[in-house]
């Protein structure tokens, strides 16, 4: 059957070993759709020396330099995270493979991969947009990339007393929070590091970001949900004169004083979602509800 030539291009978890018979699965079956195989530089390296397999790639490429009409994140949520930090404003949407434990975002598992790429090609699927987080500082810039798709968390540095955040909301002044950090998060990255700090569990689909103190000094601050048009102001203190700011888990070292701003991004990622995908069953079976442990 003849198909329409589709350009694809693949990122992958390059720590994950044993894995090559399924990622054998995802070559084979995109080879036998014509389709045109577009590998990450680096994952094309792992596939090679790691895998011992010689993917056949149409191209390999490095950093932004690639495009396509579907991106493949083969690993787990992390893997669709860094995926996600390549595609930036270039609106691929991105189908999550994932190797391992199911995830949220990579949701696909490898046995589904040939009912998965059919349905890109009969266009049976449905996209959905998710808000990213963007953070601007008034000092040096970040060197990696300055959004998030899970959250923004802001980090005491190492062993040294809390550190104190003041925070304004569109100008007014909310809070200071003299904790270990302060996560804002998207609703894509509520059941991430937000909800291990006791934030909200948010539907995606919701215009709304959390902000959830870590470990704060006080016991009567309560996690907060914002409208995602706002503008999140910080000031942060620190004893240790810097601190972190980790955008998807990518730490960078700020100096104290700096100034951060968060509001969303002015472009969403698009994550490709199969017919049959039901948010809720996903959340039920990832945090266990239901599940009697007595």
């Amino acid at each position: 059957m003849e198909h329409r030539k589709m350009k694809f291009a693949l990122f992958g978890n390059v720590y994950q070993s044993k894995k090559s018979a399924a990622i054998q699965k995802v070559l084979s079956t995109l080879s036998v759709f014509g389709a045109e195989v577009y590998i990450d530089q680096e994952y094309y390296d792992f596939l090679r020396d790691n895998q011992q397999l010689a993917p056949s790639a149409d191209k390999v490429f490095t950093g932004n330099d690639f495009d396509a009409d579907f991106v493949i994140s083969m690993g787990g949520d992390g893997t669709f995270l860094k995926a996600a930090s390549r595609v930036r404003e270039k609106q691929i949407p991105i189908l999550g493979i994932n190797m391992g434990r199911l995830g949220f975002l990579a949701d696909a598992c490898p046995e589904d991969i040939e009912r998965c790429v059919e349905a890109l090609y009969n266009d049976d699927f449905s996209i959905e947009s998710r808000a990213l987080i963007e953070v601007t500082t008034d000092g040096e810039r970040f060197e990696g990339f300055n959004c998030a798709l899970n959250d923004v968390a802001i980090l005491k540095r190492d062993s040294a007393s809390m550190i104190s955040i003041r925070a304004s909301i569109n100008g007014q002044y909310l809070n200071t929070y003299q904790a270990d950090g302060l996560v804002i998060s998207t609703p894509t990255g509520s059941t991430a590091y937000s909800l291990s700090n006791g934030g909200p569990i948010i539907v995606p689909g919701t215009k709304v970001f959390s902000m959830t103190a870590v470990a704060p000094h006080s016991l009567n601050v309560r996690p907060i949900v914002l409208a995602d048009s706002s503008v999140i102001e910080l000031d942060v203190e620190s004893r240790s004169h810097s601190f972190l700011v980790a955008i998807d888990g990518r730490s960078e070292k700020c100096k104290e004083g700096t100034k951060l701003t968060l509001r969303r991004a002015p472009y969403d990622i698009h994550v490709v979602k199969r017919p049959d995908h039901r948010y809720f069953n996903a959340l039920r079976e990832k945090m266990m509800w239901g599940i009697d442990a007595r």
